[in-house]
């Protein structure tokens, strides 16, 4: 994938001349200059995905770490109202590093005494400053291991927070308290109380903050958790912040350790905050033994269980087991087959699948006289059709191919071929290439039942490229355009279509791409 930012239409030219030769890319632009509007300038971000992905940044935190998705409340709104968009990447911050009040001074208790860091003066003031910077262990044995975080100057990059012995204190105003204590790239820090109850201020007038969950909250910070996760955590399971920080460390390394992505662990808690409560021997682990035992590969668990948290929730025995065999012995799925349908839709395993099952298969039995052998391949290619509503899923999409002249036997065709089209928009998909079809290609319909994949391909990206480069070519009958040219790869379709060079045509598609967008934006 590429971004190219241009400022200047003829740059952008410049740039057309040695297009990229991946079929699959991003480009944004701006134009100042050649094309104006309300501020002289806009944006455009053009895919060949039907929902777009924003790039994924390559930037890092001050700890070195990548920036995770999952940072800004923005981005989980918009992630909602997108029914089929994937999660979009944004940037993570170290906001609750960069709070003012680390910088003030600040009293932490060094055997038995208050003693209150400051900035000193004279040899001996730089001296203690220098050793506080640079993390001195001297220093550190003397102060008992307590250091304010604004004194912590650090500046290497490891990629997580490493698990040291839970018998480290951090001291509140006349007693101990245990806590675990964290490395940070090679320099261990603890948070004094003061520093803390300023860094949860806003949480702490939102819910009944409990000062032994500091240390919890701390470590949850580091994958991206900010007050108002916390506070949605509270509220959709108050003891998941009771847990014991080391306790739930051994179980988040545990899932980062079977392919969780660190990225993903904010978005679990949030959807799962009980996972914390979950034991690795009794729980964790034998849940993904179940999953592997299905046939999916290691390489896949982590984005299973990033998609499906909630199974952690339901008993092997009792409930995962007995859905198996329901999928086995009533739905149909061969027993080889059950592995791809779980990767395809994680969420089949944590439904009622009896009663979403008979629905559906009632339902398209009724309207479309499907047998059932036809309904098991629609649930082997697209199991989120049994996730999908009846009355504004399935409906609407099946009274549209009608509307537009097929038959019951025809949509029947096209829906075994490909299911995917019940989850397509209607008024962003399927509407303009039906109008596509039968204005700029003069097809009918009915040659959607010899190639149903048409529904499937980019309008921007696949069919009109293809059939402008066709015609500019003077290469395009003059009856029908064969929609067998738009299925093969770019490179097939140069050689036994076009008969020209690749670099050619994703030239010729990335000026109409910008063509196109321009109209778009000047309307």
């Amino acid at each position: 994938m590429a971004a190219l930012s241009l400022h200047n239409f003829n740059h952008l030219v410049s740039i057309l001349s040695s297009p990229s030769s991946s079929s699959f890319w991003n480009l944004s632009f701006a134009f100042k200059n050649e094309v104006r509007f309300k501020k002289g300038k806009f944006l455009v971000f053009l895919s060949t995905h039907s929902n777009p992905k924003i790039l994924k940044s390559n930037k890092k935190s001050r700890f070195g770490q990548r920036i995770t998705p999952y940072d800004t409340d923005e981005e989980e709104e918009e992630d909602e109202d997108e029914e089929f968009d994937d999660n979009d990447d944004g940037m993570a911050g170290d906001d609750w590093l960069m709070n003012d009040d680390f910088a003030q001074p600040h009293e932490y208790v060094v055997n038995g005494k208050k003693i209150k860091s400051r900035k000193g003066s004279g040899k001996e003031g730089n001296r203690r400053l220098q050793e506080q910077r640079k993390g001195s262990k001297a220093l550190k044995s003397r102060q008992g291991l307590i250091i304010s975080e604004d004194q912590m100057d650090v500046r290497h990059g490891n990629d997580g927070l490493k698990r040291k012995s839970a018998g480290n204190s951090y001291h509140t105003s006349t007693k101990t308290k245990e806590a675990g204590s964290f490395d940070v790239d090679g320099g261990r820090m603890l948070v004094s109380k003061t520093s803390r109850e300023n860094r949860y201020q806003r949480l702490s007038d939102e819910i009944d903050l409990d000062e032994k969950w500091f240390p919890l909250l701390d470590y949850l910070s580091t994958f991206g958790l900010k007050d108002t996760h916390f506070i949605q955590m509270y509220e959709r399971h108050m003891p998941s912040l009771q847990i014991n920080v080391c306790s739930a460390q051994e179980r988040l390394d545990y899932l980062l350790s079977v392919g969780v992505k660190q990225r993903d662990v904010r978005r679990i808690l949030l959807r799962q905050p009980q996972i914390l409560e979950y034991t690795v021997e009794n729980n964790l682990k034998s849940h993904v033994a179940f999953l592997m035992s299905l046939g999916i590969p290691s390489s896949r668990i982590g984005q299973i269980i990033a998609c499906a948290p909630s199974l952690f929730s339901y008993s092997v025995e009792n409930s995962l087991k007995p859905t198996v065999r329901y999928l086995i012995e009533e739905v149909g799925i061969n027993e080889h087959d059950l592995g791809k349908v779980v990767q395809l839709s994680p969420q089949i395993l944590v439904q009622r699948i009896d009663i979403s099952w008979n629905t559906r298969y009632m339902f398209l039995s009724k309207e479309l006289g499907a047998p059932r052998d036809s309904i098991v391949k629609m649930v082997k290619k697209h199991p989120q059709l049994l996730h999908y509503s009846i009355d504004d899923g399935l409906l609407p999409r099946i009274n549209f191919l009608r509307s537009i002249g097929m038959r019951n036997s025809d949509i029947l065709k096209v829906l075994t071929s490909l299911t995917q089209v019940l989850s397509l928009s209607l008024e962003d998909n399927l509407k303009p290439k039906y109008l596509y079809l039968i204005n700029e290609l003069n097809n009918e319909v009915h040659s959607l039942t010899k190639y149903p994949m048409y529904l499937s391909l980019s309008l921007d990206q696949r069919i009109r490229p293809r059939h402008r480069f066709l015609v500019s070519l003077k290469k395009a009958p003059k009856g029908p355009f064969p929609l067998g040219s738009l299925v093969p790869s770019d490179e097939c379709f140069c050689q036994q279509w076009a008969g020209t060079s690749l670099d050619k045509y994703l030239a010729f598609r990335q000026r109409l791409l910008l063509k196109e967008f321009a109209k778009k934006y000047e309307k």
